[in-house]
C-alpha cells in the first residue's frame, strides 16, 4: 500500500526529534512496562520551555514529536518510501483495535504511506527506548539499501 500525499514537503514524520525544524509535540507516553502513547487534541510547537519540563530525561523518552519529513535527508527514506514506517507495519504487532484519535493523521507520512496498519501500531512507538528488544532494534535500524 503506497498512498502518497499531494505534497511530500507537507508530510509529517511521526518519529521526529524535537530539535528538527518545525517540530511539534503530538503525543505523551504513558505506562512503564507497556508504553502507550496518548495523543494531544492539537499539536504543540516545541519550545525550550517544553523541553525543560522533563530535564534531565530525554524528551523522546516521554514525548512523541512530528516534523516535516526529511525525505532524502533521512536514513530511513529510500527515495520513494519511509522504510521505518514499512518495517513498523511488517514487524510490530497492532497496539490497538481501532484508529486512535490523532491530530497529525491528515499530514502524517506513515498514514499516507501505510494507512490504517501504521496507525494501529503507532500508540506503542516510542522514539527513544532505553533497553530496546531485538525486534525494536530490527525495526529502528536503517536498511542498507536506503538512500
Amino acid at each position: 500500500m503506497s498512498k502518497k500525499t499531494t505534497s511530500e514537503q507537507q508530510s509529517l514524520c511521526p518519529s521526529a526529534q524535537p530539535d528538527m525544524t518545525n517540530s511539534v509535540l503530538f503525543g505523551v507516553k504513558g505506562g512503564d512496562d507497556e508504553p502507550l502513547i496518548s495523543y494531544l487534541n492539537k499539536p504543540k510547537p516545541v519550545t525550550q520551555e517544553l523541553l525543560d519540563l522533563v530535564h534531565p530525561v530525554e524528551p523522546t523518552e516521554i514525548f512523541r514529536f512530528a516534523a516535516p519529513c526529511a525525505t532524502r535527508g533521512c536514513q530511513h527514506f529510500d527515495g520513494t518510501d519511509c522504510q521505518l514506517a514499512k518495517r513498523t507495519v511488517e514487524n510490530l504487532p497492532e497496539a490497538v483495535d481501532i484508529l486512535p484519535p490523532c491530530s497529525i493523521r491528515s499530514t502524517c507520512r506513515w498514514w499516507s504511506q501505510e494507512g490504517k496498519a501504521a496507525c494501529l501500531r503507532c500508540p506503542k512507538v516510542v522514539t527513544h527506548v532505553i533497553a530496546p528488544s531485538d525486534i525494536i532494534v530490527k525495526v529502528a535500524r536503517p536498511s542498507k539499501d536506503t538512500a
